[in-house]
Formats: structure tokens, C-alpha cells, sequence
């Protein structure tokens, strides 16, 4: 058996292309939706990817406003700026890029943007309303990931889904997600993490193994069992020497070994990364929507 590639770019693109609509609608209105990134500093990971979150909004005529700040900026000032940005009108999503510098704590900054324009979703007020199965907006990655099962036509009811990652940004809202009483989820759902025993006991049972723990080639053929699906998250840069860059993006997952086995797999790049970013702007559309009315 050799597993279906998922073309994480190709469902991405069928969510902004949903999204057109519904922005023109609101352009009608005169409102134009709009997200402002903020960013401690210039980590090269960090960079690229809000990179990206631009790139986005151009393509589907979003109001994007970076604003990069020094690393030595005071949780105060920063404080400050998101208040700010929180009664500016024109700004209807807000994300704060993580991580960020040390002197800075993390959980304050989050729970000063607004519930309202948190289109990344991490504030403890969205995080609660998942976990209660209330309307939010739920963490893009993740967000994603329901995408793809959905419109890859795998559907987790009943099935045993096993998370290996337990970070506030994917593993536990990833649970939160699959287990929901609802069309489109409600899976049985494991999570492993570092300090699980036996782990390779617990991925063998997996019908959905979502890898998002950080250690490329993590998951080894021997980890899985025939015709499990693979949710690869990870994104970790290791050295290539025949690259042009000297180094290549590869997945928690060792693709080559794991795809022979598996019914599916998202490949690292073109998998889950992609409609990480197709997420935030649909998050965004959401919530100029709310503000609006």
C-alpha cells in the first residue's frame, strides 16, 4: 500500500478561494477586514511566516499591518499597543507573533487582545469557549487540520485519533476539536506527549496519528499500523548540504518509510503548513463579519 499524498495547497486554496465572497460582501458595506501582526524582533521562523500571513491578505484584498517592534520592547509598551490596536476600528484581528522574548509573559499579552479580534485563538477566553463547544475562534493549525480531514473525506466519528504534542497551539485544541459532539468530529481521542510510557504501543492503535511534537522523523514505520491517516505538523529545518540553502524542511514524520504503510499522509512542505495561514484568514473574515454585524 502507498498512502494518498493530501495537497495541503490545494485545499487551502479552496478555502481562500470560499473566502472571496464573502469579503466582497463586506467591501460592499465599506468595510474592509483587517489583521495587524505584531512581531518582538527578527527570528528568521518568525519572519518568513509573517511573510506569509501577508502575502495572504494581498492575494485576497485583507488590510495587513505589520508592525515590528525591538526585542528589548517593555511588556508595558507592548501592553500599550494592544489596547491600542483593540479600539482601533479598522482592525478586526490581532496576533501577537510567538514566542516571544523572555521578559515578556506570555499568558498577560494574551489576555489583553480583545476575545473579539484573538483570530489565532489562544487567548484563555477562546480556549474556553472551545473547550466548551461554544462559537470561537480556534487555533489555525489545528483549525486546519479539521479541514483537511473533512475535505479529504475522512471523517473521525468513532475512530481513535492519537495526538502526539500537548502545546497549547496545536495538541490540546486539536483534542478539544476532534472529540466535539458534532458532524466532523467526535473521535476517540489519546494524547501522548515526552513523558508517555510505552508510546509506541499507543500509535499502533491510532486510526488518525497527528504528529506535532517538534523531533523530525519522529514517527518510524514500526509506530503505525496499515491504513492509519498521518497529520504531520512538525516543520523542523535540518542540514542538506545539496540544498540550495543548506538545509531542508522535513516533518515529525519519516515520510518516505511511513507513506508506504498509511492510507494517507500530509507531506512537509505542502501539507498542514498551508492551510495553517488559510485559517488565520478565514479567522479574520469571521471577525470582521461579528464586528460588523
Amino acid at each position: 500500500m502507498t498512502a494518498k499524498i493530501i495537497d495541503g495547497k490545494a485545499i487551502s486554496q479552496q478555502v481562500m478561494k470560499e473566502l472571496v465572497p464573502r469579503i466582497a460582501s463586506l467591501k460592499e458595506k465599506e468595510i474592509i477586514p483587517g489583521l495587524t501582526v505584531v512581531i518582538l524582533g527578527e527570528d528568521p521562523a518568525s519572519m518568513s511566516y509573517v511573510k506569509s500571513k501577508g502575502k495572504a491578505c494581498l492575494e485576497l484584498g485583507i488590510r495587513s499591518e505589520t508592525i515590528m517592534l525591538p526585542d528589548n520592547t517593555s511588556q508595558e509598551d507592548l501592553v500599550k499597543l494592544i489596547h491600542r490596536l483593540n479600539s482601533d476600528k479598522k482592525v478586526h484581528g490581532i496576533l501577537v507573533q510567538l514566542p516571544l522574548p523572555e521578559h515578556i509573559e506570555e499568558k498577560l499579552i494574551l489576555e489583553a487582545i480583545s476575545p473579539e479580534k484573538d483570530v489565532d485563538g489562544f487567548s484563555p477566553i477562546n480556549m474556553g469557549r472551545l473547550i466548551a463547544g461554544q462559537d470561537c475562534f480556534a487555533p489555525a493549525t489545528p483549525y486546519g487540520i479539521m479541514e483537511i480531514l473533512a475535505r479529504s473525506g475522512i471523517d473521525p466519528a468513532g475512530m481513535h485519533a492519537v495526538i502526539i504534542g500537548r502545546s497549547n497551539n496545536v495538541g490540546k485544541p486539536m483534542a478539544a476539536l476532534l472529540m466535539q459532539k458534532r458532524q466532523g468530529a467526535n473521535a476517540t481521542v489519546t494524547v501522548c506527549h515526552s513523558r508517555t510510557k510505552g508510546i509506541e504501543a499507543i500509535t499502533r492503535q491510532a486510526d488518525i496519528l497527528i504528529a506535532a511534537i517538534g523531533s523530525p522523523g519522529y514517527v518510524t514505520a514500526d509506530m503505525v499500523k496499515p491504513g492509519v491517516v498521518i497529520i504531520d505538523v512538525g516543520i523542523n529545518r535540518v542540514e542538506d548540504p545539496n540544498a540550495k540553502r543548506g538545509y531542508k524542511l522535513v516533518g515529525d514524520v519519516d515520510f518516505e518509510a511511513v507513506k508506504e504503510i498509511a492510507s494517507a499522509i500530509t507531506p512537509v512542505p505542502g501539507g498542514v503548513g498551508k492551510l495553517t495561514i488559510a485559517m488565520l484568514m478565514q479567522n479574520t473574515v469571521k471577525a470582521a463579519e461579528n464586528i460588523t454585524g
